[in-house]
């Protein structure tokens, strides 16, 4: 596969991931953002601003792996974030952040992490086969500063000894990743069920 024809491929699944996540509310307006690496180390990711619900090939641009923009365009402001993943994890292959209703809500208390556990759609993420396993979704307090966000990102990481599939960013929705676009994709909707299934959860303890 060549490296254009490469790109071409990754473009065209972002925009179909893009439409599918409009089509479940999941990136309103321009939000979100998204991006796949390529087998020489370049990064596909959205351009800055565009509408995610409505991409084409020309809303898709190339970065290096240090982040600096092929063609003179401007990157998603949240590039330091993908690349932060990039560079922790070496077979992620896929980025993407979406600003679910549910993630974006459940991020805005105090809550310093949360804790899935008991849900048979954990097996939904790789290296879990039983739903006798503990997950854990830090948060992080919404930043404008990214440079200074993506390293509190990686020092949790760092410290953490268990596996790590995702992160919310209060107020600001979420981000996982994955091997694939499709991988990412399937993160990004069973992040989202339990994301429901704990906000449903707390308002019927409130009652």
């Amino acid at each position: 596969m060549t490296g254009v024809n490469e790109f071409e491929q990754r473009a065209a699944e972002l925009i179909e991931a893009g439409r599918t996540l409009y089509q479940m509310g999941m990136v309103p307006a321009t939000s979100g953002n998204f991006s796949a690496r390529l087998a020489d180390g370049r990064i596909a990711i959205t351009v800055s601003g565009r509408h995610k619900g409505r991409l084409t090939v020309d809303d898709i641009m190339l970065i290096d792996a240090a982040g600096h923009s092929l063609d003179d365009r401007r990157p998603s402001a949240e590039t330091g974030l993908h690349l932060q993943i990039y560079r922790r994890f070496p077979d992620a292959a896929a980025v993407l952040h979406p600003h679910s209703v549910n993630a974006t809500l459940l991020a805005r208390g105090r809550l310093e992490h949360l804790v899935l556990t008991d849900y048979e759609l954990l097996k939904a993420f790789p290296g879990v086969d039983t739903h006798e396993c503990v997950v854990t979704v830090p948060v992080f307090a919404n930043r404008q500063d990214i440079p200074a966000l993506a390293a509190e990102v990686d020092n949790w990481m760092e410290r953490h000894a268990g596996p790590v599939h995702g992160y919310l960013i209060c107020g600001h929705g979420f981000y996982t990743w994955g091997a694939t676009v499709d991988d990412a994709q399937r993160h990004v909707e069973a992040f989202e069920f339990l994301f429901d299934c704990e906000l449903r959860a707390g308002d019927m303890r409130r009652l």
